[in-house]
């Protein structure tokens, strides 16, 4: 009899030590979440051994049986470096050259004005672009500057962004920017390619330009409301076309790199080809914040020759002479659609 009542009470006490146990589970969870990377560390260090953390820490190699480059690597020191130049030196930088250049171009617009038309349009056209020219402008336009706010989310979203929005719009937000870069990426190098077939020879420099350049295109300085000679393109669309160009492939190539981990690049490749990429978009992005003004707001009639293809007489005469006075020899000036009113000139005298 005392047996059985001393088992039974083993037995009881067994399920009660099992019921607090279960019951405290989630508390214990929840301190351990506190406590439990640096018991880790510590037991994870007793057992391997200081030394052999150390030798971590250092990034030196261990044995692994992947094939793959620097998998023997746990830490990669020389990463602080890339670390330190991407946060702390790139990264600021490149916030201020994009915010310095939108105050340049709003201060230029205060300042100096939009550049206007010296003579009253004519009215006659002149055919400047077709409609694959437009297409593949707008087209590399609406690439470069969805993959420009994209870029710029993930590296300054956590800053402006993250602190303001629930925790699951921010990754919501962050996933989306990821997806769309790494996948429209290789978009943007194909229109490049594109570009550059269609037009590197009506971008090629010539002494022209060089004039135009000492003139600063007649839109600051003592030459200001000057209208330097100029061919098809005048000195600073060739100039922008070549910043797209030549920045441009740097940044789409290393974006494949980074886009395409699959080829034996190293840790020191990518965060080569990661410095590369934010160095040449963020030029691209400042140049083309001067090219956006140029066309939206700094120009009288820039903006229309590439959404109708056509531009007025007295643009092209004013902006484009030596290709204005071309068109003109083979007699391509199309007729105006309407008759612009002339001011008769009277001799009469106004007393009578």
């Amino acid at each position: 009899m005392q047996y059985r009542i001393k088992r039974a009470f083993q037995q009881l006490l067994v399920l009660l030590i099992l019921t607090l146990s279960c019951l405290s589970l989630p508390l214990l969870a929840n301190e351990g979440d506190l406590t439990n990377h640096n018991v880790a560390q510590k037991e994870i260090s007793q057992l391997a051994g200081a030394d052999f953390w150390r030798q971590v820490r250092q990034g030196q190699e261990g044995y692994t049986t992947s094939r793959s480059p620097e998998h023997g690597v746990l830490i990669s020191t020389p990463g602080e470096m890339w670390f330190v130049l991407k946060e702390k030196w790139m990264s600021p930088a490149g916030a201020v050259a994009i915010f310095g250049s939108i105050v340049m171009v709003v201060m230029a617009y205060w300042l100096m004005g939009p550049i206007m038309l010296s003579q009253p349009r004519t009215g006659r056209k002149l055919k400047r672009w077709s409609r694959l020219d437009r297409a593949l402008h707008w087209s590399m336009a609406f690439t470069f500057l969805t993959l420009a706010f994209s870029g710029l989310m993930l590296v300054y979203g956590k800053h402006f962004l993250k602190p303001y929005i629930p925790t699951d719009w921010w990754g919501m937000v962050i996933y989306s920017a990821k997806q769309y870069h790494n996948y429209v990426g290789p978009l943007f190098f194909v229109l490049l390619i594109f570009m550059l077939l269609k037009w590197w020879r009506k971008s090629l420099f010539n002494k022209v330009d060089f004039q135009w350049f000492l003139k600063l295109g007649g839109m600051a300085g003592k030459h200001k409301g000057t209208h330097p000679s100029a061919g098809f393109s005048n000195g600073g669309e060739k100039a922008i076309y070549w910043l797209l160009i030549v920045f441009g492939s740097f940044a789409a190539i290393s974006g494949l790199i980074l886009d395409f981990p699959i080829f034996g690049q190293t840790r020191r490749d990518m965060e080569l080809s990661n410095l590369i990429h934010m160095f040449s978009a963020l030029i691209l992005i400042c140049g083309f914040i001067f090219h956006i003004y140029i066309g939206l707001f700094g120009m009288e009639g820039a903006l229309e020759g590439m959404v109708t293809g056509k531009v007025d007489e007295t643009w092209a005469k004013e902006h484009h002479d030596l290709w204005y006075e071309e068109v003109k020899a083979r007699g391509e000036i199309e007729a105006a659609d309407h008759q612009v009113p002339k001011i008769q000139e009277s001799h009469d005298d106004p007393r009578q």
